[in-house]
């Protein structure tokens, strides 16, 4: 459900159904002509270039995978249209719970996350050159949308820190001294404030933003960082609201189908140990096909051949392709747009955090595709090499023939 600041004042802490939520919201909805003109936000290299991020890079030590990366090179100071999420440390769900069905899905606030909505929706009381354009709430985490209107010198950090600043206070009075009194610590940061500040009153350190004796990977109310996606155009925007007020409906689903849309790992198949998402039994399926086909095929053979592989999905076969050619793309797209099951195999893996995205989402949930890499997951983009496109497709010759019991 994606909150109006208008319409939360009217209804407090009453649930509301997306459906009424969106409505308001389609109505109500006013800023978007403010931030046409800037929906071309690419790459600015003010703030940190990228010859300063290059050299710094060789003394930051080895990269981990990480949902908190910057955008290196943009300048964050300027005008532009982001998209923020935040968690709670250690995922605790303090915001509220998600309930009803996947046709109507719910979600209630708690007093903790009513305050944490209305900090959001302030944040402009505090900096008029930011508007708020999108908030969802979720129990243990919210995504919000920000359109920093003019330059601002503290930046998309600042905002967020402030924001932070503010949500801490409403914790240290709300939760965190009934956490203290009955010894249910739930974080490292807490365990140690607790430990270094027996019977002391705890005060935050200059302007709020920390706690003394908190551990430098450990967040009070928060965790640490944020992640942060920078707007490139109007579609993308529209993909970035769906995404906002879909996702108490993907949390109910999750749910409902935990082995399809939760990640794994150390799966031995074949030759290969994989990670993956998605309905592990269709590799116990009886007919499976690796997808072949070769780019030298052109109209009525590529037609044929495409036709062909999608005859044998219809009848049962499971097909397995990593997808390359422009043919194999033709032939995978077609079988999930007619919701025929399909095993896609991957150069980059999963985290624990990892879910399907977009239209993979539902696509696992009914148990028609899996996702599979025997790489681990990184953040950096990935040039396919001979040498890949070679090893994905014996893997999926190989997933066409070895049988597992699920």
């Amino acid at each position: 459900m994606v909150f109006d600041g208008k319409d939360i004042n009217k209804f407090g802490n009453r649930a509301l159904s997306v459906c009424e939520i969106n409505e308001k919201v389609i109505k109500q909805k006013i800023f978007w002509k403010d931030c046409i003109s800037v929906s071309f936000l690419f790459c600015n290299f003010g703030g940190m270039n990228r010859e300063d991020y290059e050299k710094r890079k060789a003394f930051a030590g080895k990269k981990k995978p990480s949902m908190k990366r910057r955008f290196a090179g943009h300048d964050y100071t300027r005008r532009g249209i982001y998209m923020v999420t935040m968690t709670v440390e250690g995922r605790r769900p303090l915001f509220g719970r998600v309930y009803g069905s996947g046709d109507d899905p719910r979600i209630e606030l708690t007093e903790l996350g009513c305050a944490v909505r209305d900090e959001w929706w302030n944040i402009p009381q505090y900096h008029p050159e930011v508007k708020v354009f999108e908030l969802q709430m979720m129990p243990d985490h919210l995504h919000g949308i920000l359109f920093i209107s003019e330059p601002l010198a503290c930046g998309l950090s600042g905002i967020i820190r402030g924001f932070k600043t503010g949500c801490g206070r409403v914790y240290r009075r709300l939760v965190a001294p009934q956490a203290f009194a009955t010894g249910q610590v739930a974080t490292q940061s807490q365990q140690t404030l607790k430990g270094e500040h027996s019977g002391q009153t705890i005060k935050g350190s200059h302007q709020g933003q920390t706690l003394k004796g908190s551990h430098p990977e450990h967040g009070l109310l928060f965790e640490p960082g944020y992640n942060d996606l920078v707007l490139r155009n109007n579609d993308e925007y529209q993909r970035w609201k769906h995404y906002l007020r879909d996702n108490p409906r993907r949390l109910l689903m999750k749910r409902e189908h935990p082995d399809l849309l939760s990640p794994f790992f150390n799966l031995q198949l074949g030759s290969h140990t994989y990670n993956g998402i998605g309905n592990r039994a269709l590799l116990t399926a009886p007919q499976r096909l690796a997808v072949r086909v070769s780019r030298r095929l052109t109209g009525k053979e590529l037609d044929a051949e495409v036709a062909r592989y999608i005859e044998a999905a219809r009848n049962g076969t499971v097909l397995i392709s990593p997808a390359i050619s422009p043919g194999e793309k033709r032939v995978m797209r077609e079988a999930f747009d007619l919701h025929l099951p399909t095993i896609v195999v991957l150069r980059n893996g999963f985290t624990t955090l990892s879910k399907p995205k977009g239209e993979q989402f539902d696509a696992c949930s009914e148990g028609r595709l899996l996702m599979l890499s025997a790489w681990e997951h990184t953040n950096e983009r990935i040039a396919l090499t001979a040498h890949d496109c070679e090893q994905m497709n014996l893997m999926a010759l190989e997933l066409s023939r070895v049988y597992k019991e699920f």
